[in-house]
């Protein structure tokens, strides 16, 4: 399968541990914005937090992760729910208001419109958290090992895998 080829995995898998992080340094900081972007080297953890609370975190969400907890690879953040949900309520939105010509007929369309678009982000709350658990992220970390963890600079660390 296309989701097991090495790099895909890796990356899968690098996403599942970032969320996770994220997930277990929100706790301790809760009001702070964190964010975190994966590849198949890793994944770098976007916040002002220490070093030594980034790696804490990572190690807890890794040992967390392998020990079954698989809700911890799913965050509400993710940029999956966020394109799912742009990409459904966007061309649903689109449907109606295709093909019209007249400024007229597209603005007698706009209610429709709109009911079309409030359907899309209405399926997309399920189908975002489905899409990270079942292909953009997974939680069997396998014998995936944290490496290092890098300071880049204030607000950024690179949390190097293999």
């Amino acid at each position: 399968m296309i989701l097991d080829l090495p790099l895909i995995l890796e990356t899968r898998r690098n996403h599942a541990l970032e969320h996770a992080s994220l997930h277990v340094l929100a706790g301790k900081y809760p009001s702070r914005h964190l964010a975190g972007h994966s590849n198949p080297t890793g994944f770098f953890l976007l916040g002002n937090v220490p070093t030594e609370d980034v790696a804490a975190a990572v190690t807890q969400a890794l040992t967390r992760l392998r020990a079954g907890e698989r809700n911890l690879a799913i965050h509400a953040g993710c940029g999956t729910n966020l394109a799912t949900t742009v990409l459904l309520a966007g061309t649903l939105a689109w449907i109606p208001l295709n093909g019209r010509k007249s400024t007229l007929g597209r603005l007698a369309l706009l209610p429709l419109a709109l009911a079309f678009a409030v359907l899309g982000y209405s399926l997309s709350q399920p189908l975002g958290p489905w899409l990270q658990a079942n292909v953009t992220t997974e939680a069997e970390m396998g014998d995936l090992q944290v490496v290092d963890i890098v300071f880049i600079r204030k607000g950024m660390h690179r949390v190097i895998t293999k």
